[in-house]
């Protein structure tokens, strides 16, 4: 509101300033007045000056900061409809994609709040404004500039219609480049290795200029969009300095009194205001095709747009699951999971029963549905069925509490850039040092870490490179002994680990599950014989052995 009606006040006072600056002339040329009576004159002009000045900086800096909070809104909007829809749903979109949305198609809603939506109030307002100003004055000037103002938003918005559309392509465009450039960067060992560098060099080289040609089109355009206004605008301002001289000279006369010195300044003055508005509308007039094109690929990309109020306002008083401690229980009944690319469900009427305090082990041949099974249990994965944690439905779990109370150790743990201690510490940020030297212990971290030069703090590059698997499953398994989780969901959390290395870790996986509900899918005999209860998944069922 402030950034929109900045330039109204501005232009109101630029009225007051016109008017004033061709009185002082008036006087100066015509009436020949003293310099010292013309000194107040000129000191109101130079404090409308002033004063307008501040106006719209103050306006253009409310603009900012309004569109860094919108920004920032839809930042987070967006992030909570990834997390939403979890990782399943991140999984089959590309990384670059996802990466490029956030940052850049958000970013390019910038202009359209902070330039776009003020432009947009002077260029309605304040062109006819002045022109109704000036009617009085000479209506022949007045008329001139009324009637040619409204044709450049007529034009401007025929041209818009093309830049819309363009803007639409080359956003799609630049996210598909985002996400083709990030997947090959990520591979770029594998392709460096199979001898393939060169030509997906080439491929990015084409990918680039493709997206080249369509910034080129895009700018075309804007640029047909300011012709057509400089062009009006041009024969709007010269139709009335023509009129005015012509008026002067003695070869035109239309008006019933003589045309003052005054009145002609002041309508030569106000004539190129009439379309300054327009002129910074025109100008901003492409951020609000850009803005369109973007919110137009975040609905494509994202399944739909955020809902307009914020997810912590919206979130309910009550949050289920919450303030449950000791062991979970676990019930399934008639579970069934697909998966893309597969004409039977991975799972399908499973039912599992598992009583609080219960450890069981989860076998299987590779591909069975085991990982999807400790996903689903998760909510990790969309399923259908009946999912009952602590005898509430999985649905209604509060996101929070369902994290604080389920623990998962996946085949793959994430790993980020920082240290050995900083991935630890993810299990419980707040843990401290010698916390997280116990659980290093623990889970047979220190074993390998105390060789390293630092230790503990020994950096990680992305995705924890410098660790080997088994390295970067025991960094995982320290984050859950950090935790004080009622349910424990392990896949094959000692799958790269030696039969020593492998025995340590999983006595200290039972001593943390005493009092704790523990499933945990294995290949290895010798793993699962330390359970009680064995489960198989065969034919998208879970039977006991």
């Amino acid at each position: 509101m402030l950034a929109g009606a900045a330039p109204l006040a501005s232009g109101a006072l630029l009225v007051v300033q016109a008017w004033l600056l061709s009185r002082v002339l008036d006087a100066a040329i015509v009436r020949d007045v003293p310099r010292q009576e013309l000194l107040p004159g000129i000191l109101g002009i130079a404090a409308l000056m002033l004063v307008r000045a501040c106006i719209t900086w103050a306006g253009e800096r409310a603009g900012a900061d309004a569109a860094e909070r919108i920004k920032r809104h839809v930042r987070q909007s967006l992030f909570a409809r990834m997390v939403a829809k979890g990782p399943h749903w991140s999984r089959g979109k590309a990384s670059g994609e996802l990466a490029s949305a956030v940052v850049d198609q958000v970013e390019a809603l910038d202009g359209f709040f902070a330039k776009y939506l003020p432009a947009m109030a002077a260029a309605a307002l304040l062109p006819v404004a002045f022109a109704v100003i000036l009617l009085p004055v000479d209506i022949i000037a007045g008329l001139v500039l009324l009637i040619t103002a409204p044709l450049i938003p007529l034009f401007m918005a025929l041209v818009g219609w093309g830049a819309q559309g363009a803007s639409r392509r080359h956003l799609r465009a630049f996210a598909r480049l985002s996400g083709f450039f990030a997947d090959r960067l990520r591979g770029l060992s594998t392709l460096k290795l199979y001898g393939r560098a060169q030509a997906e060099a080439a491929s990015v080289v084409a990918a680039s200029d493709a997206l080249r040609q369509r910034t080129m089109s895009v700018l075309r355009i804007a640029f047909l969009s300011s012709a057509v206004l400089e062009f009006f605008a041009a024969l709007g301002v010269a139709g009335v300095a023509v009129y005015i001289g012509l008026t002067y000279l003695g070869f035109l006369d239309v008006r019933w009194s003589p045309l003052t010195l005054q009145a002609g300044l002041f309508c030569l003055l106000m004539a190129p205001e009439v379309y300054a508005p327009l002129r910074q509308f025109a100008a901003h007039y492409h951020d609000r095709a850009t803005a369109m094109a973007a919110v137009t690929q975040l609905a494509v990309l994202f399944d739909g747009l955020p809902p307009e109020e914020d997810a912590r306002d919206a979130a309910p008083n009550r949050k289920p699951g919450a303030g449950v401690v000791g062991a979970s229980a676990l019930t399934l009944t008639d579970l069934t999971v697909t998966a893309p690319g597969r004409a039977q469900p991975v799972l399908s009427d499973a039912v599992l029963t598992l009583a609080p305090g219960e450890h069981a082990a989860l076998m299987g041949p590779s591909g069975i549905g085991k990982s999807t099974l400790i996903e689903a249990i998760a909510r990790l994965r969309p399923s259908h069925g009946q999912i009952q944690l602590d005898g509430i439905a999985l649905a209604e779990w509060d996101e929070a509490a369902l994290r604080a109370r389920v623990a998962l150790i996946g085949q793959k743990p994430q790993l980020l850039a920082g240290s050995i201690a900083d991935n630890i510490r993810l299990g419980c940020p707040h843990a401290s040092d010698a916390d997280v030297q116990r659980a290093a212990k623990r889970a047979c971290v220190l074993e390998f870490a105390d060789a390293l030069p630092q230790g503990l703090d020994t950096p990680l590059g992305s995705r924890g490179h410098g660790l080997s698997g088994g390295q970067a499953q025991r960094v995982a398994l320290a984050r859950l002994f950090l935790r004080d989780p009622g349910l424990i969901l392990l896949d094959e959390p000692t799958a790269h680990l030696d039969d020593a290395t492998q025995a340590r870790v999983l006595d200290e996986i039972f001593a943390f599950a005493q009092g704790r509900t523990l499933l945990m899918a294995t290949h290895s005999p010798a793993v699962a014989a330390r359970f009680g209860r064995v489960l198989h998944v065969a034919n998208g069922k879970v039977e006991d052995a």
